[in-house]
């Protein structure tokens, strides 16, 4: 795998944002948008996570544009290196900015994929319509319920917390199997092979990010994801979704499959909630043959293999720490 401090090609771009604050008074804001464009074909937007970056999408990268994609990978709003909306931030606003952006480059009607709150905010583009052309959403965040809310708000808020402690001694825990296992136990199903320099970018990312605690907050209790009626959506949509996501448990997908009944709903065997991490040759092989008609890869069929011990403890003990960690803090 080339490294993350490989020569890419980045380029910030300018756009003018209709952003609205909670009390709907819109207002223009200027906004540079850092992206990194690689291969040449057919344009694909890749839209990252929360507290993410474009080098989220590294594993696989190079597989889109062998291809025959030109991908353009961007940094959101408050992430990476484009700055934060100057009012509030939402899935609403960052569709905002993204429809500007798109429009400001000649992109509207491009191939987009999106995972965890990007896979939501692809959604919320599609439900737009006409500003994305056919689409891959995967482990869509945002459709939790009940007890699912609050766990899913306590568990990642008290990660960040922690993650952003480590931060002096972050190189040493990502630089080594154990450490990336606590650190990512919750997201992938063997987070020991990750490679250490992109755990160690998303760690970076994650704790920098100055509009993550307020989009965490939005994703678990703001507004609810409007859907699509059957027959709107025209152009290819395929939700994917790793058996083992510990983030976005998979009963949510048929909540998903309900808003947008056009889609088709594609699972990802032994993966957690980053599928282009767990299993980067399958996710592309799905992102191009989604993005382009053709048939997916494998049959659509829900498989249900058991996470290896070592996962479960990994992610309880994990779970644990950050959680003590969190509660901790609360009292300073």
């Amino acid at each position: 795998m080339r490294s993350l401090r490989s020569a890419f090609t980045s380029l910030p771009r300018p756009c003018t944002v209709n952003s609205s604050t909670a009390d709907n008074v819109a207002h223009l804001t200027i906004m540079m948008f850092h992206t990194v464009r690689r291969g040449s074909g057919k344009p694909l937007l890749l839209v990252h996570g929360i507290g993410g970056s474009w080098a989220s999408w590294e594993l696989v990268i190079d597989l889109l544009t062998e291809g025959g994609r030109e991908v353009i990978a961007v940094d959101l709003p408050g992430h990476g290196q484009t700055p934060p909306l100057s009012g509030s931030v939402s899935i609403a606003t960052l569709a905002d900015a993204v429809t500007e952006f798109l429009k400001e480059e000649g992109l509207l009607g491009i191939d987009a994929v999106g995972s965890s709150m990007g896979a939501r905010l692809v959604l919320e583009l599609v439900r737009r319509g006409g500003v994305l052309g056919a689409v891959v959403s995967l482990d869509p965040g945002g459709f939790w319920k009940g007890w699912e809310i609050p766990v899913f708000y306590y568990s990642v808020a008290a990660s960040v917390r922690l993650v952003r402690a480590l931060q002096p001694v972050m190189p040493a825990i990502t630089g080594n199997p154990v450490g990336r296992t606590a650190l990512f136990a919750q997201f992938s199903t063997h987070p020991w092979s990750l490679p250490s320099d992109l755990a160690l970018t998303e760690m970076r990312s994650f704790a920098a990010s100055p509009s993550f605690d307020e989009l965490l907050h939005n994703l678990a209790y703001g507004e609810l994801q409007r859907g699509s009626p059957k027959g709107s959506v025209v152009a290819p949509l395929v939700i994917g979704w790793g058996e083992d996501d510990h983030v976005c448990l998979p009963r949510q997908a048929a909540r998903v499959k309900s808003k947008f009944p056009d889609a088709q709903l594609y699972w990802f065997p032994s993966c957690g909630h980053f599928p282009q991490w767990d299993s980067p040759e399958l996710a592309a092989r799905l992102i191009l043959a989604a993005t382009s008609g053709n048939p997916l890869p494998q049959p659509e069929r829900r498989y249900k293999p058991a996470a290896s011990p070592r996962v479960k403890w990994a992610i309880a003990t994990s779970l644990v720490i950050a959680t003590i960690y969190f509660f901790r803090s609360q009292r300073h």
